[in-house]
């Protein structure tokens, strides 16, 4: 399986979007200030838009999956359980993981910005997907929610996962690291080599890079462990 942007150019207004990346299986993240072009990214990504010069190109994926940033926009049900329902799962496991029990006749859009998000993603996460393209998939979660989400999508599968954010801090395991800057995205190539030219790197990072340790990986876990061995 390949995701492929070949040459993708897309303007507008003034800003213009720049990608050349081949994204195979595993776990990307794509890291960039609010604003630098990671949503329109990631609808060039899952083919809700075209791009103007260029091409994305699918190698052997047949099923993708976009999850956009603000939850809103995927209800098409009058209640949460309907909602559950119409990605063909059952109401009563994921009321169950996502503590909404209780709120089975409520209108989607009455539950809180994070209750709503929770939902969603526990109905997106429980199929498999060939690409599964997450847009700031920790917004509107605390840090509980955001480590156990961190915890499931190292979980989710060997497809093509894609983890588009500007806050991070809580993630999960990543293979591949990018970043979007003013409209380009660039490969910063695999961790955890690539994290000595991070820019977008959180504090925690680059405080161990600094003192002479590169983590494993991203998570807290890591960074930690990195701490330690700078003790020593």
């Amino acid at each position: 399986m390949r995701l492929i942007c070949s040459g993708v150019r897309r303007r507008t207004g003034t800003f213009q979007l720049s990608a050349d990346a081949v994204f195979t299986p595993g776990m990307h993240l794509v890291t960039g200030r609010v604003g630098s072009g990671k949503s329109s990214l990631s609808r060039l990504l899952a083919g809700l838009e075209h791009p103007d010069a260029g091409i994305v190109r699918a190698e052997g994926i047949s099923r993708t999956m976009l999850s956009m940033q603000f939850p809103e926009y995927h209800v098409t049900a009058p209640t949460v359980t309907g909602e559950i329902r119409s990605w063909g799962l059952s109401p009563d496991v994921i009321l169950h993981e996502t503590g909404l029990a209780g709120r089975e006749n409520d209108h989607p859009l009455h539950l809180s910005r994070g209750e709503l998000k929770r939902l969603h993603l526990a109905c997106v996460l429980a199929t498999q997907y060939d690409v599964l393209i997450l847009d700031e998939p920790f917004s509107a979660l605390d840090c509980i929610r955001k480590e156990r989400l961190c915890r499931r999508l190292e979980t989710a599968g060997n497809g093509i996962t894609i983890i588009l954010t500007h806050e991070p801090l809580w993630l999960p395991k990543t293979d591949m690291l990018w970043e979007m800057d003013a409209g380009t995205l660039r490969s910063l190539g695999r961790i955890p080599e690539a994290l000595l030219s991070w820019a977008d790197a959180p504090r925690p990072i680059r405080t161990v890079i600094d003192r002479g340790n590169l983590p494993r990986n991203i998570t807290p876990a890591d960074i930690r462990e990195a701490r330690c061995r700078t003790r020593g």
